[in-house]
């Protein structure tokens, strides 16, 4: 972890010099011929020794949802069904999304089609998504200008399965930014399909309480979701829909937490980002106010969790086109500084948006930046388009090894429902958790385990019978009582072992403290979805600590023991001392009995 990210909680940010927007656009050849010959060159890319130096994309990778192919036209019987079940393992890569290049060579070279070529390949592509059950969507065309008389295309093209089951590909946006940058207000835009009248009537339905209605402030963490369907438009509350409608008719969801700006709402957004396993996170600045309040903060936070992260400046009808500039420029300084180290991509148009979305979840230092305004709408479509591509972090071989390991869900939420009863809300962290299973949930103060019964699941607000690992939804559990339970507990298999612990070790840095860090300091530990003080009782090799510097710590809970997993990533916070590092080592309380008795004996931890 580079301790220059201290730099970013610290305050201490200095201009590293200025960057135009969009230095990225068309970078390394990502965007079919969005790069000349020229620029290949220089990239030390350039290939053959023709005059005209082909266009060339990265090679095609065997893994992956993404399909180079020259062309299809009239294949036969055999090499049709061949290319299905081609279709079909992408389409699994892409958990459900696939991304196909027409009038590209295996080796990434940009050959192009002639018009009726093309007019035949994606007839035969269409052909194929009809046989699994797909629709295509055509992102964008590109005339490729090599070696020929006769204009010549190529042409991205975007397959996506219809959903079946329930197993829609959902995505997790963490809504980040400064107090009234306008985060709320945006995700009512984008949810319920009408503009803002300029006075925040577009965020009200996303409030939870009647204090967040009259400050037009966001206190707690709420849910909004964003679908697309199989051929890429929006599906949200705009046709008055329900959220059960919107699943239905969805293949992808994005789920936008929406979290507080406000600095003494803090542990709250904390808690989201670390909690919630947010796949993005979306840092909203406002035009006119540039980077303030929590701004730089938030933005660390997001560096310090490894969570990728686009950036949304909001705004800009209330300011002029040069302080929206000055705004842009300010925010690639902070992004190109040794401290972030990140690539700045603005976005100007749907082409934009395309190559945004697919080099953002190949590489972690493209930053996209999109320029929009909640009430005229400016460039709120190129933000659907970005969404619309944005493909999953995993794929469909990580995402079965999770469903292998035995169920472990993470409470976040605890509500009491009338004639429902008990019900969290969290996390599936692993495993497959069905209706009607019998789990363990724990550890309780005194860290015992206790059994309960799943009666039912929802999941974005539409009942399921069945949730897989790294799935979000709310459980019912009956009768259950509810002060048993609390946010940072977990429920797992009964045959499950869990490591629970009071003392634990982890290796930090410590990224900003005004004096120095010693023993007997208390903070607050954030691990996953666990939140609780902590006292350090011993840093390894050293008397004390300083911003910037690293050590092993032994911490101790003040409270109660909990669930931990070794390399956890942890951080830490009291007032403005703030920290960052991984779980390393536990001082394990044995657990026996399928977890529901424990053994308090004396623990064995080599120092």
């Amino acid at each position: 972890m580079d301790s220059r990210v201290s730099e970013l909680f610290g305050g201490c940010c200095r201009p590293a010099g200025g960057g135009a927007g969009g230095a990225l656009r068309g970078r390394g050849g990502a965007a079919p011929g969005g790069c000349s010959s020229k620029a290949k060159k220089k990239n030390g890319r350039s290939r053959g020794g023709k005059a005209n130096n082909p266009p060339y994309l990265p090679p095609e990778a065997e893994d992956g949802n993404i399909e180079y192919k020259l062309k299809l036209v009239n294949p036969s019987q055999y090499r049709f069904e061949h290319l299905v079940t081609q279709m079909k393992w992408r389409l699994q890569e892409g958990r459900g999304e696939a991304v196909y290049q027409i009038g590209v060579e295996d080796n990434g070279l940009l050959v192009g089609l002639s018009e009726e070529e093309m007019r035949a390949s994606l007839k035969t592509l269409r052909r194929m998504a009809e046989k699994v059950g797909a629709d295509i969507t055509v992102l964008r065309e590109r005339e490729v200008d090599y070696d020929s008389d006769v204009p010549r295309k190529i042409t991205e093209v975007l397959v996506r399965k219809v959903p079946d089951n329930q197993q829609f590909l959902d995505l997790r946006v963490a809504v980040l930014g400064n107090v009234d940058s306008g985060k709320s207000t945006l995700l009512g835009v984008l949810t319920q399909g009408e503009l803002d009248n300029g006075r925040g009537r577009a965020r009200l339905n996303l409030f939870r309480h009647l204090h967040e209605i009259q400050s037009g402030r966001t206190s707690s963490i709420s849910f909004e979701i964003l679908g697309f369907n199989s051929k890429g438009e929006v599906v949200n509350y705009s046709d008055s829909r329900t959220a059960e409608e919107i699943c239905e008719s969805s293949s992808k969801m994005i789920t936008f937490i929406d979290l507080a700006g406000h600095h003494k709402y803090l542990k709250t957004t904390i808690f989201g980002l670390t909690s919630y396993c947010p796949d993005f996170a979306m840092l909203v600045v406002s035009a006119n106010t540039g980077i303030a309040g929590t701004t730089r903060e938030h933005l660390g936070l997001a560096m310090a969790l490894k969570v990728p992260f686009f950036i949304v400046i909001s705004k800009v009808d209330l300011c002029s086109k040069a302080t929206v500039e000055r705004t842009v420029k300010q925010l690639e300084r902070i992004l190109k500084q040794p401290g972030c180290n990140k690539l700045p991509l603005l976005v100007n148009s749907d082409d934009d948006a395309v190559t945004a979305a697919q080099q953002f979840a190949q590489s972690p230092n493209i930053t996209p930046i999109f320029t929009l305004s909640s009430v005229s709408g400016e460039n709120l479509d190129l933000l659907k388009v970005f969404l619309n591509i944005l493909p999953p972090l995993t794929n469909s071989k990580e995402q079965e090894e999770l469903m292998q390991q035995l169920t472990e869900f993470q409470v976040d939420e605890i509500y009491t429902v009338p004639e429902v009863g008990t019900v969290v809300g969290g996390t599936l962290s692993s495993g497959i958790c069905r209706e009607g299973e019998n789990l363990v949930v724990g550890p309780t103060d005194d860290g015992k385990f206790l059994r309960l019964k799943v009666c039912s699941i929802q999941r974005n607000r539409s009942a399921c019978r069945v949730l897989r690992a790294g799935q979000a939804a709310t459980l019912a559990l009956g009768p259950f009582d509810r002060s048993l339970l609390r946010k940072g507990m977990v429920m797992v298999s009964p045959e499950m072992n869990p490591t629970i612990c009071s003392v634990f070790e982890a290796e930090i840095v410590l990224l900003f403290h005004a004096t120095t860090f010693r023993k007997g300091f208390q903070v607050t530990v954030h691990v996953g979805n666990v939140r609780q003080t902590a006292i350090v009782e011993k840093i390894h090799g050293k008397d004390k600590l300083r911003t910037g510097e690293k050590a092993v710590v032994r911490f101790r809970f003040i409270k109660h023991p909990e669930y931990l997993k070794i390399g956890a990533k942890l951080l830490f916070r009291e007032g403005v001392t703030k920290g960052i590092g991984h779980v390393t080592d536990l001082q394990a309380i044995t657990t026996k009995e399928n977890g529901l008795e424990e053994s308090l004996g004396p623990a064995q931890l080599s120092f």
